[in-house]
Formats: structure tokens, sequence, C-alpha cells
């Protein structure tokens, strides 16, 4: 069975957030590199790549919405297709 790293669809909650982000900080992650960031008082995009121990490169984006200093909203999208490969590659014994 295929290892899933992260969920389709909406996570609920500051523990939800932590408990899907923990595991990739934690065990996947190798390094990030900050490629833009915009923002104004209430709203921040980010564009970064990472480099994790299943991809060599896992583009993503977030936009964050900020109210009284504290993440209200994050749209996170990154390309599932690397860690997809790596599924793959990894069912038919080739890591």
């Amino acid at each position: 069975m295929q290892q899933q790293f992260a969920p389709a669809g909406r996570i609920a909650g500051i523990q939800a957030y932590r408990d899907f982000l923990a595991p990739f900080a934690e065990q996947l992650l190798v390094r990030a590199d900050m490629i833009t960031v915009f923002g104004d008082d209430s709203t921040a995009v980010l564009v970064y790549d990472t480099e994790t121990r299943t991809a060599k490169s896992a583009p993503a984006a977030e936009c964050v919405t900020v109210r009284d200093g504290k993440i209200v909203y994050n749209r996170f999208v990154f390309d599932r297709t690397p860690f997809i490969e790596f599924g793959r590659r990894q069912a038919q014994g080739n890591p």
C-alpha cells in the first residue's frame, strides 16, 4: 500500500494542521528554498521549492490570511507529482 504524504482536501483546525505538517517537516524535509514572497497587512503569498528525502524538487505555494496577528486561513498548493512518482518507484521495488 502506498503511503499517503498529504490528504487531498481541506484541513480544519490548528491541531489537524500541525498533524499534517509535522511528519513532512520532521521526517521528509531536507531543505526549502524561497522563490518569492508578496504581501500586505492581511495577506502573504509564498512560493518555494522543497527538497525532500523522496523528491529532489517539490514546488509549493501558500496564500496566508492574517487577522489580529494570527494565521486564520492558509491555502496550501503543492505539486503531488514527485510524491506520486516516489510511490510508484517504491511499489516497483526501486526507491
